[in-house]
């Protein structure tokens, strides 16, 4: 069996057999990103020497039983916003153009532990503000179904990872569909888990109140054998929960029978692409056959989601933002007159365009004079949208609804209108203004062969019924792959 056709779970297997060992299924990656990588750009930064060791190192420890869990050797590649002790750490910017952490993300340290193998860093939109990857200061990541297309972001370099094979699983971050809408545009499994789940100690922070770490895979067994090793209670992470029932892959059971599905009207409505509409919708059908109870209902608020998503995060990213100065580390401008002037021509040469956009919107928003008319009535609403999802989840065990109203979008389509790419966040945003799990699972594919992907929400911690659910259409489904 071709070794890049395996999920992360059963090379694993395959690693603890003795079919194949984890420096094979390392060395078969970087050939591939060898291959790949001039055309794609997943990846800012990969250590092949250092790799090679790991998985040599993973490999023993397998041999002599030290490792025996379910991602043991399985190489892996990490979202460039995650630090990683030694390897370079940019957020795809300029300003942390020669950032190399001390230390590791908690995520990070918790895979190693497992014995995943980390391949690299991967491609992103700057500081994770965007949807496309195409405002990385590395240069723009292009999807593996069609070149001419974005990959979507701000995980687009972990997302097009996987899709292309450049390695057997990713990690990316969601602030307001960041996991989902990629995974969506790239045809692969991407779960966002409940705010809380997993630390975000050694995430470099965009939204600190909606960030949240989570794995894009193959498929939705490999996304809940990460998902268990990701969840744990950290005491660095000040929001970091302690959940009580972490075993994922229990849930991993094809049955659907008397489960609840909602299906929002509002996100059926214009804007919405008609194909997108009939591959979620028919999806839908699937789960109805198996058993599920399937209605329409009112989901209200919906229309204030994106004021207010862009309100709260442009602000706290100001706030985030402010300690890139050129003082402490990152980069620092050559030529300046005075401390104040090296503040502003740092920043002026250190950040892209859209994170400066993002920035004064959010200093606009938190100033005086205007902090109550948008900020503070902002957080309100945000409460709002949490009462209406917590009405739906007191009726529905899941939500069921599109990812994005379209597939990937061409290359330089949406950074002509970034208006047009916020209001591509529309399903998405919600989700983490609630504090709520989401996952995005390939439905279908549109005319042009680009992916599709259904989005199924639960209510906070009930990432179990998200799992069973998303299992039960996948194995309905049958495989979805890209043709190579």
């Amino acid at each position: 069996m071709d070794i890049l056709s395996y999920g992360a779970v059963e090379l694993s297997a395959a690693i603890k057999e003795g079919k194949v060992t984890a420096m094979q299924a390392m060395e078969t990656v970087l050939a591939k990103i060898e291959e790949k990588e001039s055309e794609i750009n997943a990846y800012i930064t990969v250590d092949k020497e250092s790799a090679l060791a790991a998985a040599k190192a993973a490999q023993q420890k397998i041999d002599a039983g030290v490792l025996t869990g379910a991602l043991a050797g399985v190489p892996v590649a990490i979202k460039d916003n995650l630090c990683t002790e030694g390897m370079l750490t940019t957020c795809a910017s300029k300003i942390l153009g020669n950032f190399v952490p001390t230390f590791s993300a908690e995520a990070v340290v918790n895979l190693e532990k497992a014995g995943a193998v980390v391949i690299g860093k991967t491609n992103m939109d700057e500081f994770a503000m965007g949807s496309t990857t195409e405002t990385s200061a590395f240069g723009e990541t292009k999807n593996p179904w069609n070149l001419e297309h974005v990959p979507g972001g701000s995980s687009g370099g972990s997302a097009a990872a996987v899709a292309s094979n450049e390695c057997f699983f990713a990690l990316g971050s969601d602030t307001g569909g960041s996991i989902r809408q990629p995974a969506s545009f790239c045809g692969v499994v991407g779960l966002k888990p409940t705010y809380g789940t997993v630390s975000r100690y050694g995430l470099i922070a965009y939204g600190s109140s909606l960030d949240q770490i989570g794995p894009l895979t193959k498929n939705v067994p490999d996304c809940a054998a990460v998902l268990e090793v990701l969840a744990t209670h950290d005491t660095k992470d000040s929001t970091s929960v302690k959940c009580s029932d972490t075993d994922f892959t229990s849930a991993l059971v094809e049955d659907v029978a008397g489960m609840k599905i909602g299906i929002p009207r509002d996100y059926f409505g214009t804007g919405l692409d008609t194909e997108v509409k009939e591959a979620v919708l028919a999806a839908a059908k699937v789960l109805e056959e198996k058993g599920a109870m399937v209605e329409e209902f009112d989901l209200s608020l919906v229309e204030y989601a994106i004021p207010t998503y862009y309100t709260i995060a442009a602000a706290e990213a100001s706030s985030n933002l402010e300690r890139f100065d050129g003082v402490k580390y990152g980069y620092r401008s050559p030529e300046f007159d005075g401390l104040h002037n090296m503040y502003k021509k740092t920043r002026s040469e250190g950040f892209g365009a859209e994170v400066k956009r993002r920035i004064m919107l959010g200093s606009f928003v938190l100033s005086s004079g205007y902090y109550d008319a948008y900020y503070l009535k902002a957080l309100k609403v945000k409460a709002m949208i949490k009462k209406a999802f917590d009405d739906a989840f007191a009726k529905y065990d899941i939500i069921l609804g599109p990812v994005a109203p379209t597939t990937a979008p061409k290359l330089g389509e949406s950074l002509s209108d970034p208006l047009k790419m916020y209001l591509g966040d529309i399903y998405t945003i919600s989700v983490n203004l609630a504090g709520l799990p989401g996952i995005s699972v390939p439905c279908g594919k549109d005319s042009k062969g680009l992916p599709i992907g259904l989005q199924l929400i639960a209510d906070s911690f009930q990432e179990k019924k998200l799992i069973q659910a998303a299992y039960t259409y996948e194995r309905q489904r049958g495989a979805f792959r890209m043709e190579y």
